[in-house]
Parts: structure tokens; sequence; C-alpha cells
């Protein structure tokens, strides 16, 4: 199927035959991001105001307006991870919001951030672009703006600012021992991409469609606040909860059994799927995550596994367990006292 472009060419419309690599599997290696953004904070001067930069970096900055008020501040966007414009739109807003609600914060407006090769009709920017907006307002938020440029490769996505009170942020620091490791959406959307079936397309476009409003609303609803959260992205569970325990100087011990799986995601895995990210995400995880000889290779896999849009990890006390369960969120593990590591079992 095609259809006709500016200069009355054809095109295919799957859109992932346009990308080389797409959604938060699309990330550089950790070591490189480390390095950037070392590079970045050499020419930031100190200020009071600045409560989340760079020294240590976390899932958005904050910067504080007064006693009451901070600005959270993110941008996110990939290629094209799947061929349909409104689910790739949607998504990519669903990805981007995630990092404030990462932060504790709620959504207040975005940019979008858009790149297609001249040949991609005007008709289906639009679709994207309306998608993500649509999800945006959802979230209580409006778009206001944006840049778009002609690029070889197609990206979107959209910086987001949202608001957060100066003594409510959530960081990846501060996860305790004792704590629980609560997680709020299933994985895997990865390896159901990479193994291209229309079953497998579809569920993991429903779960990445999904952002983190409701877990972030049950997390800040807690009597006691979650002592560290992130959301679990194109470095993987294993890649994203090592964050934690290095920010937090604390062990992260995860049970492989109550790991919760999209359907088919373990199937593929046992079919020996893999994402293009595999090998560069278990090397840069792998002087510090331990997995034990008698986890199947599988699950092995599904924990590196890049997931885009994925959920809201957090270190909560154990009094926090039930009502988070009832708001979908599952128990993976624990924090325990340690050198900052991560082990699956």
């Amino acid at each position: 199927m095609s259809t006709a472009t500016r200069t009355g060419a054809t095109m295919p419309t799957g859109l992932r035959a346009l990308a080389g690599c797409g959604g938060c599997a699309a990330k550089v290696d950790p070591a490189l991001v480390s390095a950037l953004a070392a590079t970045a904070q050499r020419a930031n001067l100190p200020q009071a105001a600045v409560l989340c930069g760079l020294d240590p970096a976390d899932d958005a900055a904050v910067y504080r307006l007064d006693a009451e008020r901070a600005l959270v501040s993110t941008l996110d966007f990939f290629p094209p991870l799947v061929d349909d414009p409104a689910d790739y739109g949607a998504i990519a807003a669903a990805n981007a919001l995630s990092d404030v609600y990462a932060m504790g914060g709620e959504v207040a407006f975005a940019l979008v951030v858009s790149g297609f090769p001249a040949t991609v009709p005007g008709q289906l920017v639009e679709t994207v672009t309306a998608a993500a907006a649509e999800v945006v307002t959802g979230c209580g938020g409006v778009v206001l703006g944006g840049h778009s440029i002609r690029c070889e490769e197609p990206v979107f996505g959209l910086a987001v600012t949202g608001f957060v009170h100066p003594e409510r942020i959530w960081r990846k620091r501060g996860a305790r021992p004792g704590d629980l490791l609560m997680l709020s959406k299933p994985l895997g959307t990865g390896m159901l991409l990479s193994a291209g079936t229309a079953r497998g397309m579809a569920v993991a476009t429903a779960c990445m469609r999904v952002t983190n409003q409701a877990a972030a609303k049950a997390l800040r609803a807690l009597p006691e606040p979650p002592s560290a959260v992130t959301d679990v992205t194109g470095y993987g569970l294993v890649g994203h909860a090592l964050e934690i325990a290095q920010h937090s100087a604390v062990r992260l011990r995860i049970e492989a059994a109550r790991l919760p799986w999209l359907d088919g995601a373990r199937a593929a895995a046992e079919a020996g799927v893999r994402t293009s990210a595999h090998a560069q995400l278990r090397a840069a995880s792998a002087d510090h995550v331990r997995i034990a000889d008698d986890v199947p290779a599988a699950v092995e896999a599904l924990c590196h596994d890049p997931q885009t849009s994925g959920g809201l990890l957090a270190a909560v006390p154990a009094t926090a367990r039930a009502v988070l369960e009832a708001s979908g969120f599952a128990l993976i593990g624990r924090v325990e006292r340690g050198p900052a590591a991560v082990i699956v079992r």
C-alpha cells in the first residue's frame, strides 16, 4: 500500500521502513550519555534555584520558581517504532510526558520536536502531531508550538514543561533498605516490536499508548511518599534499576518470578528474538548487574529489553504494597544494604 507524496511520487505508508532503529531502543550507549552530561555540566554555573540538573542527572531538570512551585523540564524524541502515524504520535507523547511524572510533577505544556524526510506527506505529519497533542490534552496540558525540520530519518517527540512542589520532587536517589520495588507496567515492548507479529505489535502499542499519569497519581496519594522513582525506558529494567541503586548507594534485588510480562513477550524471547540494543545494554550494565544462573536466558534477555513509554519503577515503604497493587503496580523486589548493584534471582 502506498500514498502520494508532495512531489507526486509514492512512498510506503509504513513509518518503520524509514528508520534504522525505532523508539527508545535508539538511545545511545549509557557511557556516552554520561560523558556528554559531564561535558555539559562543566559549562554550568552553580545556581541555588537548580534543584535537579546534571549532578547527578535525573529523569528531568527541575528549577525552583518560589517556595511553592518549581518547573520540571524534559525533552524526548525518537524514530518511528510503529507504522501507524497516530500510534507513533501518541506513543512519543506518552513517553515524553513520563519524565515529568517520574519526578512527581504535573504536565503544563509541551512543544513539538519534529523532523521528517521531504517525501513524507504533510497529512501524515499532521496526523502524528494531532495524536500527540491529544495525549498531552488528556494529561491536563496543551501543545503551544514547536519546531519542525526536514531530515533523512524521521524523528518526533516533545519538550515538556510541568510543575512540582520543591519539597515533593521524586528522584532516583533516596531508596532505603527495606523498601519494596513496585513496577506500574508489564515489560516486553522491545521484544514484541522486534518479533514483529501483528498480535505482538498490537499488544505493545496498546501498552505504550498508556501514560504514567494514573501511576504517578497513585504514588502521590501514598501517606508516605516513594523513596525513589524512575521510569523504565531505553536502558531496560535492570539498566534503570541500576541507576536507582547507584544514586542511592544500595543493592536492588529483583525476583524474576514476579516480573510481569506483556502477552507474547516471553515466548518471543524463548524463540530467540533479541532487540538491536540487546548486546549494548547487556555490556553496559555487566559490571554491576548479577543474574542468577537458574534464571532462564529468555528472562535475562527481557530484563535488558529496552522499553518505550514504560512504567514507573518506585522504591516505596512496605506499607504501600496493597494500595499500589490495587492500582495496577506489581511487586518485583526489594531494596537491601550493600554496594550499588542489581541482583536478579
